[in-house]
């Protein structure tokens, strides 16, 4: 190689060791190769990149990039720092309400909270007043900027709207004018009877209308002192039953001049007016008060029925657990200051018609008394019992063991019941004021063989011979305390003992909602239906039972007895004028109205024990004559009844528990042997020729594992059908323990009944009601070809039931004489899940519960 090449192979060298000369290592480290070059890098031209230098390069040049990236980091801290605490100077510097307005570094309008929407109006009026009332308001409403709806309440459905005013912010003012009699006017007479039945109607509950805020003006004349705004006192009053707020007091406009508060009706709105303006105002404001001004004015002791109170002993046929109360409190050495007071439930044999008012009788009696200790008084003067009815008004309960008694009877306040009072004289026989342990235990066995004895007797001398004669009546069953109580939930009454109802699926029917659940098994029109019975009494107090236990209850007729032809014109009558209550009110079709003037069917299952009414067969006899259908429901209490019963279009027995324990504990039964009737009465059915049904009541925790219990049940009494439902959660009662956790959901009713039939080979699942939580089990016999003849045919049975009359009884008939067959729609496990597809399923908008059952 020449001196060139070579020059040039030095210059290759130095060319690609540049990188590595970039980082000086010393004076000589410039100008000599590096030794550690591969020869092909030292022959290489001078514009190849070697990869493997440069990453030697960066080896031993590590430490300046260490450098760099901490000098890097550090400054990267500092500004952060700077920059947080430059922010927090400056938002100490800028005033909160300005803080709340930035967003993201941007600065947006605030959003204003709104206390109240609009205001909605709504009136009835007959002459016209009224709604010019409610144009005068909704013109002073629309100055303060607020949207204002007026409303006829002709033209309302509160069925459909009402429960919107809850998630609303509006205010609802009402101005309802009452009319001939107390009642309302024409146009708002739909909307009084929807709230007035609501406010009663455990499905809706207190909390129904819970967040609704409203306020009232009633228009009347106190000419007429007794129905004085009676309607805008009831609509006051019912709305605050369900749960609706009230913003302001009600208004009551009088049309006498002479007795105005402000000289004319107008006057008396123009000043109700004002201050629901100034309520509005303050609402607007977010206010929650009105410094007192508004609710100054609560509803009187009249407005306001009071709840029933348990405050005195509840007697259930006796007052035990009182009794003993009262006695143990006493023999542990307490002081008794007022005599036991004993509540009977019992209306019939109350001591002042009804357990409310033997508890008002008894808390007069308990307020006097404690008048008298805050006076320092041992005695009351006798004030305490002159104020009541009678001696008779405190009845002494007879406690054995007086001698436990400390200290001398005749320290005994006048007030409070003596020893030989409450206990006897009898007791004290030779018995030492001091009791060894030892003799207790003789003396409670004692006391409860002495209590029993007791109860035999009683029970002996309560119930009536039925053999007693004809022209004896007895007293009515139906007392004014009793009627009242009925009343108000909505009955029609009927005579002494009788009663019909609008069941709320005949309202549904009527709009085209759907009907129950007997319309999807047994194709029943729901809106021809009269709910009714012949007979309040009953032998059970059902822990379920809807009514609340509001009639009386008994185990044999003893009271007077109207006539048959009585109770079915009444009943039919009365339904009638229910009916006509819903001509013209929105969404009810005009069709179904006209079909439901026309009775068709009836279910005698409303309250009560239809079958202890001695005339049964000859009201079961004119409705037939009437071509009207019978559904029979019995408590499986009166085998005898069951088997003397003439044919009926179906009988039911309710099964609600399958062992005698639980049938004890949910039924309640009055007879003694109240076990061995119920699997009487249940051999009884099995005698029936026409269409039997056990009716099972599932309440979850109480009678949901007894499946085995139940299907021995079922071959004893063989029913044609069984009819399983979800209980129905009846709201709180003093008499029931019952909640909404006992109430099964349907997909656990349907595994039930699942489980169910395949203990009972003879019977499948055949219809669904999903509405209702029921599902309908039949006898494979109504399974023909394939398919499901669970309905029955209405005219066929007429026809039936008219020859068996004809020949007098010896021409009999058999349920499949009048069977038809079931649309697809009601079979189980299709689409529609029971609901009529010709119907359109109704959903309540902004609720969650569940007003479903029944």
């Amino acid at each position: 190689m020449g001196e060139a090449g070579r020059g040039e192979a030095r210059g290759g060298g130095r060319t690609s060791g540049q990188a590595a000369a970039s980082c000086p290592r010393g004076p000589s480290a410039a100008a000599a190769p590096d030794p550690l070059l591969p020869l092909e890098a030292a022959d290489a031209p001078p514009d190849a990149w070697d990869p493997a230098s440069a990453l030697l390069s960066l080896w031993t040049c590590r430490f300046y990039l260490y450098l760099g990236f901490a000098v890097g980091l550090g400054v990267w801290i500092c500004v952060q720092v700077l920059s947080r605490q430059v922010k927090k100077s400056q938002e100490r510097s800028i005033p909160k309400a300005t803080q709340d307005l930035m967003t993201n570094g941007y600065t947006t309008l605030p959003k204003k909270q709104i206390f109240v929407s609009g205001v909605k109006i709504f009136y009835g009026s007959q002459t016209g007043t009224a709604k010019g009332f409610a144009t005068v308001l909704a013109k002073a409403v629309t100055s303060l900027d607020l949207p204002v709806a007026v409303i006829n309440l002709k033209d309302y459905d509160p069925d459909d709207h009402l429960a919107e005013e809850v998630t609303s912010s509006s205010v609802c003012a009402f101005l309802v004018a009452t009319y001939t009699d107390g009642r309302p006017t024409e146009g708002a007479e739909w909307f009084c009877k929807w709230l007035e039945e609501a406010s009663s109607d455990f499905r809706f509950g207190r909390t129904y209308l819970k967040g609704m805020r409203y306020a009232v003006f009633g228009l009347g004349n106190s000419a007429y002192p007794s129905h004085f705004n009676k309607v805008g006192k009831n609509v006051d009053k019912w709305l605050w039953m369900l749960g609706a707020r009230r913003v302001l007091a009600r208004g009551d406009g009088d049309c006498d001049v002479v007795r105005s508060k402000h000289g004319s009706i107008e006057a008396d709105f123009r000043a109700w007016k004002t201050r629901f303006v100034c309520r509005l105002q303050a609402l607007q404001r977010g206010e929650k008060s009105c410094g007192g001004k508004c609710e100054s004015k609560q509803h009187s002791s009249e407005d306001v029925e009071p709840a029933p109170h348990p405050g005195a002993a509840l007697r259930h046929g006796d007052t035990k657990v009182g009794k003993n109360v009262d006695k143990w409190l006493w023999m542990l050495g307490a002081r008794r200051v007022l005599a036991r007071g004993d509540g009977d439930c019992d209306v019939v044999r109350s001591k002042h018609g009804s357990i409310e008012a033997d508890f008002r009788a008894w808390k007069t009696r308990f307020v006097c008394r404690l008048q008298a200790l805050q006076r320092g008084e041992k005695s009351c003067g006798g004030k305490c019992e002159s104020k009541q009815h009678s001696s008779e008004d405190v009845e002494p309960a007879p406690h054995p063991g007086a001698a436990l008694r400390h200290g001398d009877a005749k320290e005994e306040e006048p007030c409070e019941s003596s020893s030989e009072e409450e206990f006897g004289a009898d007791d004290h026989g030779g018995l030492s004021p001091v009791v060894d342990v030892e003799d207790l235990g003789k003396m409670m066995s004692l006391a409860k063989k002495e209590k029993r004895e007791e109860e035999q007797q009683e029970e002996r001398s309560s119930f009536r011979n039925r053999g007693k004669k004809e022209g004896v009546e007895g007293r009515a069953m139906l007392t004014p305390a009793l009627r009242e109580a009925l009343t108000k939930q909505g009955y029609q009454l009927i005579g002494s003992h009788s009663g019909v109802k609008l069941c709320r699926w005949t309202k549904s029917m009527l709009r085209g909602r759907g009907g129950c659940y007997k319309h999807t098994f047994y194709g029943i029109e729901s809106h021809r239906c009269v709910e009714a019975t012949p007979s309040l009494a009953c032998a059970n107090k059902c822990v379920f039972c809807w009514r609340h236990h509001t009639n009386p209850v008994g185990t044999e007729w003893r009271w007077k007895m109207d006539q048959p032809e009585k109770i079915l014109e009444g009943a039919v009558q009365s339904h009638l004028d229910m009916m006509k209550q819903f001509r013209g009110v929105p969404g009810v079709k005009a069709e179904r109205f006209e079909e439901g003037m026309k009775v068709k069917h009836c279910a005698l299952s409303l309250v009560g024990e239809p079958i202890m009414y001695p005339e049964i067969n000859r009201f079961l006899q004119l409705l037939h004559q009437r071509k009207i259908s019978s559904f029979l429901v019995t408590n499986a209490q009166f085998p005898a009844e069951i088997r003397n019963l003439k044919p009926v279009t179906q009988l039911y027995v309710s099964v609600d528990a399958s062992t005698k324990d639980s049938l004890k504990k949910i039924d309640r039964p009055l007879f003694k042997d109240f076990w061995h009737r119920f699997l009487d009465s249940l051999e009884a059915l099995a005698t029936k020729q026409q269409r039997t049904v056990y009716r099972l009541t599932l309440v979850k925790s109480w009678n949901v594992d007894e499946l085995q219990a139940y299907a021995d049940l079922v071959s004893l009494g063989n029913p044609d059908f069984i009819e399983v439902k979800g209980v129905t959660y009846c709201g709180e009662s003093a008499a029931s323990s019952l909640s909404m956790a006992n109430v099964p959901w349907h997909e656990e009713v349907v595994r039930f009944v699942r489980e169910l039939v395949a203990l009972i080979p003879d019977y499948e699942i055949a219809c669904e009601h999903e509405h209702s939580n029921c599902l309908l089990v039949a006898h494979r016999q109504f399974k023909i070809d394939g398919e499901w003849w669970t309905w029955i045919d209405y005219g066929r049975f007429q026809e039936l039931i008219q020859e068996y009359e004809d020949s007098g009884g010896l021409k009999t008939f058999s349920t499949k004489d009048y069977m038809a067959k079931t649309p697809p729609w009601a079979v189980f496990g299709a689409r529609e899940r029971g609901f009529d597809p010709r119907d359109t399923r109704y959903q309540r908008k902004s609720r969650s519960k569940d007003l479903s059952g029944c």
